[in-house]
């Protein structure tokens, strides 16, 4: 074992570029960071020393203080669920199914009314805000679910947890899950909304939140670190994401800077194995909103909390920052875009720290998780354990 600790942030969405296949999701041209920094002055002294402004064109810097490279997407779709498998060495073919243009089907929505004894309303697209402000009201009246989409592949409901309690709406959501297993209707996740408040002043529940994912298709490097009796510590919606296999500790975080100082929390810790955190925000607040300065800023505020978790990390604690897909705020839609993601990796004991070769899968963060605690190998990803030096 080279690391003790292994701590994987995920920047949610920040893709560096249009991947090779970018053309077969009609997303030529994305690039989420560089689009960001042609539209913003970005100023982000902490990253760029660990090689993140490299990733954009692959360019030597030598004065940095961290290994950087990009990791290509493998896995079919663009989606949370096929780049945290992908990364965690699950390979999907598949993508998962999506209803972004015109709701979901007449006879699932027939099907969520006949399992819960109550009248949906929505079945559109739309950002979690919005149509609770829009619909609340009328969920409010008719003690009605509240379903939508957003662009990921997710069927989502809300409703107000006077009308509907907490509990319950958990209870239907999981009677959705079953249902939205057979093919021609799998999403990713099911979620729970719930949200309170008055007309116009609606709030969401975010602490209340639940997803529902689909099982994971076959075991991960979370699954063979567990059961090597690893601490496996899941920060903000990975748990949700994995739908808790391979997982040892829960730790809720629904914005970047809860998940951030969770992080550091779990950085003055002893344990041994793997500390996995995702920043959503990226990805939920301005990603899908297409809101460039808010993302921008996002980006700013992370690089701020950049030496604060290398000050408390050790020669034995390995840190590894990337993405699981793109979210170009700059592209027309609000659907995530096809890109390659950032890879940075930091640790006090390096002694050269440089760019590396580019990396045909993100799987190959898995695989050197692997590699470095002495667990099975996954089904897909290259390690590169040896190459950190």
């Amino acid at each position: 074992m080279k690391f003790k600790r292994v701590f994987l942030i995920v920047l949610d969405s920040l893709g560096v570029g249009e991947a090779i296949d970018a053309d077969h999701y009609h997303d030529q041209g994305a690039n989420t960071l560089g689009h960001i920094k042609e539209k913003y002055d970005l100023f982000v002294p902490n990253l760029q020393k660990l090689g993140f402004l490299n990733t954009l064109n692959m360019d030597e810097n030598p004065d940095v203080e961290a290994y950087y490279t990009i990791g290509r997407p493998s896995n079919v779709g663009k989606d949370t669920l096929s780049g945290h498998y992908e990364m965690m060495g699950i390979e999907s073919k598949i993508p998962f199914k999506t209803f972004n243009d015109k709701g979901f089907p007449s006879d699932l929505i027939d099907t969520i009314e006949q399992i819960t004894g109550r009248r949906v309303i929505g079945n559109k697209y739309s950002e979690t805000d919005e149509i609770i402000q829009e619909l609340g009201e009328r969920q409010l009246n008719y003690g009605s679910l509240i379903i939508y989409t957003s662009s990921d592949s997710n069927l989502q409901v809300a409703a107000h947890e006077d009308v509907i309690p907490v509990a319950q709406l958990y209870q239907y959501c999981e009677k959705i899950r079953e249902v939205t297993k057979r093919e021609e209707w799998q999403v990713g996740r099911i979620i729970a909304r719930p949200f309170t408040g008055k007309p116009g002043k609606f709030r969401k529940l975010n602490n209340e939140r639940r997803d529902y994912a689909i099982k994971p298709p076959h075991h991960s490097v979370l699954d063979a670190l567990k059961e090597n009796n690893l601490s496996v510590i899941a920060i903000g919606k990975i748990n949700d994401v994995f739908d808790g296999e391979g997982i040892t500790k829960i730790i809720k975080a629904p914005s970047n800077i809860e998940a951030i100082n969770k992080l550091t929390d779990i950085m003055d810790k002893n344990f041994t194995g793997l500390c996995f955190a995702n920043l959503n925000e990226f990805d939920s607040n301005y990603g899908h909103r297409r809101d460039i300065e808010g993302y921008a800023k996002a980006i700013e505020e992370l690089d701020v909390e950049i030496p604060i978790m290398l000050n408390k990390l050790d020669t034995e604690d390995l840190l590894i920052i990337t993405a699981d897909h793109g979210n170009d705020p700059t592209f027309p839609g609000n659907d995530h875009t096809r890109e390659n993601v950032p890879i940075l990796i930091y640790s006090r004991s390096f002694l050269e720290p440089k760019r590396l070769p580019v990396r045909n899968s993100l799987a190959d963060i898995g695989a050197t998780i692997a590699e470095n605690f002495e667990v099975n190998q996954p089904l897909i990803g290259t390690g590169f354990l040896n190459e950190l030096k």
